[in-house]
């Protein structure tokens, strides 16, 4: 969860220096300064963003939730989130969920798309009120009509759990699908899973190789290991043992379960050229595809 900002100075350097972007950003908080000292909440937020951030000013958390306070005060929506997330972060406050959520709850109820994804977030997990499935269904699903990629994922799973809704695959494979639109690898593997079985879509090998491999190049070890898994079986795709080692032998570099026994059964199945070639793309892939 995290913290919105503005843009406070946007410069193109060549040979020069940040110098003139420092100024700018103290000549900033200075101006914010005496517009939020008079009340202003837009002020208020500006200030507390750059005391966040330590743009034109020392970072101090502590003054951000100050500034932050008294523009959340005033009905600032942005304010109200930011506020939630340094309440839940005991982050210049002292850590507090049942703030957390009050905040939230303020500026989810204004519509902020990030604030009812939190909201969401606290009733799943019990963080602040009492666990309640339906309700972070609920804010879930708000944040997922706005575009909260999070909100979407989740969402998804939640439909195919059955959990505070009734199970519907469909209704898991749509939320997926938007969240796997918007890059999420982890609804792009989930997505992919779907379509690999036939829950809520049609079975499509062909499919559920694209959505694997969308996750599986950003660095997710799960879609690495099924795409790996489904080269090996030729499932919807041409066989082919060195991909489906270059892929296993990527996931087991971060430690996914099961790869061991899988690489040996794959070396056992090719020649030693074969194996040659597998073991290079493998090297390959973990260069591109395992997180730094």
């Amino acid at each position: 969860m995290g913290r919105s900002g503005i843009i406070l100075c946007l410069v193109i350097v060549s040979a020069g220096s940040f110098e003139g972007c420092a100024q700018d950003d103290e000549e900033a908080v200075r101006r914010n300064q005496a517009a939020a000292e008079q009340g202003d909440a837009e002020a208020q937020y500006n200030l507390g963003v750059m005391y966040a951030n330590g743009e034109g000013v020392e970072q101090d958390n502590e003054e951000a939730a100050r500034w932050f306070q008294a523009a959340a005060e005033q009905g600032r929506a942005n304010a109200q989130y930011d506020l939630g997330v340094l309440y839940a972060n005991g982050e210049g406050v002292e850590q507090d969920d049942e703030e957390a959520v009050r905040w939230y709850r303020a500026a989810a109820e204004q519509g902020d798309g990030g604030a009812q994804y939190n909201l969401g977030w606290m009733y799943l997990n019990g963080l602040g009120v009492a666990k309640d499935d339906e309700e972070a269904v609920r804010w879930f699903h708000a944040a997922a009509e706005k575009g909260n990629e999070g909100a979407q994922y989740n969402l998804g799973v939640m439909y195919a759990a059955g959990e505070g809704v009734a199970q519907d695959y469909a209704e898991a494979a749509r939320w997926y699908r938007a969240a796997g639109e918007l890059g999420a690898a982890d609804a792009q593997a989930s997505l992919g899973a779907m379509y690999a079985s036939g829950e809520g879509v049609t079975q499509d090998y062909s499919e559920a190789v694209r959505w694997y491999r969308m996750a599986a190049e950003q660095g997710y070890a799960s879609a690495q290991y099924s795409l790996g898994a489904i080269y090996a079986n030729g499932e919807g795709i041409e066989q082919d043992n060195a991909e489906a080692y270059a892929w296993i032998g990527t996931a087991a570099a971060q430690g996914y379960g099961g790869t061991v026994e899988f690489l040996q059964a794959l070396r056992g199945e090719m020649t030693p050229s074969q194996i040659e070639r597998a073991v290079e793309r493998a090297r390959e892939y973990r260069e591109n595809y395992v997180p730094q």
